[in-house]
């Protein structure tokens, strides 16, 4: 689930970040409804080039594949129907291929995931469909000026050569880099640390799972306090003890006196105990072994406390 995002002011490790990649990409703050602020770095238009070139590239190599299967099934009457095919794709591909990939792929294309980059809402949550499809479209908008296919040679007129400048204008315009679909649509490009998303984070503290069986088996995450949590937890190896309990404390404090925990609960502990339900224990079918754990566990507030916090 996770994205690039640091808590509050950030990290002394992001504040620390070269010159020349400030200069590329910047860094803007949404503050969730959990009141937790995240700062996304969004990608400049130089992190987003090798990603839009790696998509036109897949795309490039399936259409010659295509072409090379139907030509050799169909014999030597098919290159005719592989050109009328590959030109149907292609036109498919050209206003749907971006769209469908962001949609099913949660923002991002084959060229983005490889890069790095997820496709967001300004306000920080995943696009839908329709900001999907209609900020590929748009794109078109970006291409111009075209330049005429006479730039090769003494041929016919045929402008068919993107420049690119007008979305690169647009972009040079605005703080998040947003190019003409981007600002249509309400979107914009992230940047992603990719070994954050390739699994779910692993509890380090035993008591972690101990507190998951004492939360209510009722109490079910919002999307975005799940992306909190799952934001926290990835990031909170990079903190400190003081600014665990800092950051940790806008959110568990109020849920420590919903769950009736002890007073003294680690708050850095109870987002890391709620994460594990959330994402890691099967929630529903252990219903019973946690009521009854609940019932006959004593109260482990000196275990639990932040004093003891990891």
């Amino acid at each position: 689930m996770g994205v690039n995002l640091a808590f509050g002011t950030g990290l002394a490790n992001n504040r620390s970040m070269s010159t020349a990649l400030n200069q590329l990409d910047t860094t803007i703050q949404v503050v969730t409804p959990e009141n937790i602020a995240f700062d996304y770095r969004v990608a400049g238009p130089f992190r987003r080039l090798p990603a839009f070139l790696l998509d036109v590239a897949i795309r490039i190599a399936a259409f010659f594949l295509i072409g090379l299967i139907i030509s050799f099934f169909a014999g030597a009457g098919g290159s005719g129907l592989a050109v009328a095919v590959i030109l149907i794709g292609w036109f498919v591909s050209e206003w749907f291929y971006g769209g469908l990939f962001e949609t099913y792929w949660n923002g991002q294309t084959p060229g983005k995931r490889i890069m790095g980059l997820r496709v967001l809402t300004t306000d920080g949550q995943p696009i839908n469909g329709l900001q999907a499809v209609m900020r590929n479209v748009f794109r078109t908008a970006d291409m111009y000026p075209m330049l005429s296919i006479q730039i090769l040679g003494d041929l016919p007129p045929a402008y068919i050569f993107p420049t690119f400048f007008a979305g690169l204008a647009v972009m040079a315009c605005n703080r998040q880099f947003q190019r003409v679909g981007d600002l249509v649509c309400g979107t914009l490009v992230v940047i992603e640390e990719k070994p954050w998303l390739t699994e779910v984070a692993k509890a380090e503290d035993p008591r972690t799972a101990a507190l998951a069986e004492l939360l209510p088996t009722d109490f079910r995450v919002s999307r975005s306090m799940a992306q909190t949590l799952s934001s926290y937890v990835e990031r909170r190896r990079y903190f400190t003890p003081a600014r665990r309990r800092e950051i940790a404390g806008h959110l568990g404090e109020p849920l420590l006196q919903r769950f009736g925990l002890p007073s003294d609960t680690s708050y850095d502990l109870l987002l890391c105990a709620l994460y594990h339900r959330t994402f890691i224990s099967d929630r529903p079918e252990e219903s019973p072994q946690r009521e009854s754990r609940s019932q006959h566990d004593q109260p482990v507030s000196s275990g639990l406390s932040e004093g003891s916090s990891p």
